[in-house]
């Protein structure tokens, strides 16, 4: 079992900026306004050669009537689940609350391993004051300023004492795993697919478009299909993102595109592909990443014939030049063609990590060019001598031969084409460089 290690506390309290100084990146969005980590997030970090994961949580509010934060409380439970051991954070700054007190009284329940944290100690007369927190009744109590870090080294080493070699071990391995972001515009039903997917609430599923803020990482194993799933803030056009909030929920979904293999494109099967969508597209490809477009909410479309293949025909049209991806009509809330999905990320998995050995790729492709020369450039003819694949994430592949500069677009794009029947790299973007023999 991996070992996992939760954050939680009241909003504000400073959950967020100790994450981020674990991770050591700016993962999670921090802000002033109470209540911007909506969803619980995931990250994987290492202290004295143990790795373990980290959840951040929403703020914890006890009782409360408001939706997001009725959500928030069901999240931080099972966050709570999940874990193995708990960082209780409550802040000096502000000193002890009924909302510490709820908390409290919900960790007090739990057998776990709980860390009561007091953050925001930067100076002697807070730690005075911090000493009220003793009357929480918890054993473990450190005093901690997040936002230097101060402190947190004793924590940690706490905290690396529980962790066993294995789990550590198979932390590392899940992070090797493939790994597969949900993307798309708001309200294409990402969440939706993750939930149908994993088969619990994993995400806070509302009609209020925009509930994602942060990219949600969910380890996936299941029929003997194993990867890590990232659902993503729905990425919109520039001219729509007003809130400061929101622009750091486009940043984190390209920043998920980074840290995937392969990307989910979810379209809305009504609304038709936009500019936006194409936008999205053509950043993953740019990216090098594996594609799989899947257009949802497939059963709400009225259904002749040919309207599946229409419209595939279309959107290919629209995703020329690279349009070699595979396309499928789901629907997440029926749960139609979902796992099929799946198959079809594991497949571009496959085709992005392929090798293709020298010699039969010189074989192949020397037939090809024998077949339909490159044109003549002043009056000399341009020969390729020699093909061979490059150590790159994304299949890319260096053709020497005498004028490298010359080689224009179109013999570019038959190359690649010959490339992508004879050796399966549909749902991989292709990159072709021409070097001096």
């Amino acid at each position: 079992m991996s070992f996992t290690v939760a954050i939680v506390g009241r909003p504000n309290v400073g959950k967020s900026t100790l994450f981020n100084r674990l991770l050591e990146q700016r993962k999670a969005i921090v802000d002033d306004i109470s209540g911007v980590t909506r969803d619980r997030q995931y990250g994987v970090t290492d202290w004295n050669g143990k790795t373990f994961n980290v959840i951040d949580t929403g703020g914890f509010v006890a009782g409360s009537e408001d939706i997001f934060e009725k959500e928030i409380a069901k999240q931080v439970l099972v966050a709570v689940e999940e874990a193995n051991a708990i960082i209780f954070m409550v802040d000096a700054a502000t000193g002890m609350t009924d909302l510490d007190d709820s908390m409290a009284a919900v960790l007090r329940r739990s057998t776990k391993p709980v860390f009561l944290t007091v953050n925001k100690v930067d100076n002697n007369d807070r730690l005075l004051e911090a000493s009220e927190f003793y009357s929480l009744g918890f054993d473990n109590i450190y005093f901690i300023a997040a936002a230097s870090g101060s402190g947190t080294g004793e924590l940690l080493d706490e905290i690396a004492a529980l962790i066993t070699d294995d789990a550590s071990e198979e932390t590392k391995e899940i992070a090797a795993l493939p790994k597969f972001a949900i993307i798309g515009q708001p309200n294409t039903g990402k969440s939706s697919l993750l939930n149908a997917l994993i088969g619990e609430e994993r995400t806070i599923v509302s009609d209020i478009a925009g509930t994602t803020r942060d990219t949600i990482h969910t380890h996936y194993n299941l029929f003997q299909k194993e990867f890590v799933l990232i659902d993503t803030a729905g990425i919109r056009r520039k001219a729509k993102v007003h809130e400061d909030l929101e622009f750091y929920s486009v940043i984190r979904a390209i920043k998920a595109m980074d840290e995937a293999d392969v990307c989910l494109l979810l379209l809305d099967a009504e609304k038709g592909i936009a500019a936006q969508d194409l936008n999205i597209f053509s950043l993953a490809t740019k990216k090098g990443k594996g594609i799989v477009v899947l257009v949802n909410k497939w059963d709400l479309v009225a259904k002749e014939t040919n309207t599946a293949k229409e419209y595939e025909k279309e959107l290919k049209k629209r995703f020329a030049p690279f349009s070699d991806v595979p396309i499928l009509f789901i629907s997440a809330k029926e749960k139609t063609r979902i796992f099929k999905a799946i198959e079809l990320a594991l497949q571009v998995y496959e085709n992005r990590q392929r090798r293709i050995p020298t010699s039969e790729l010189n074989d192949i492709m020397l037939k090809a060019i024998q077949s339909y020369h490159p044109p003549v450039v002043r009056g000399n003819p341009i020969k390729i001598k020699f093909i061979t694949q490059l150590p790159t994430a994304v299949p890319s592949f260096a053709f020497f031969c005498n004028f490298p500069d010359d080689i224009k677009q179109p013999y570019k794009n038959y190359l690649e084409n010959q490339l992508r029947e004879n050796f399966d790299l549909t749902g991989v973007p292709v990159r072709i460089f021409f070097r001096k023999k």
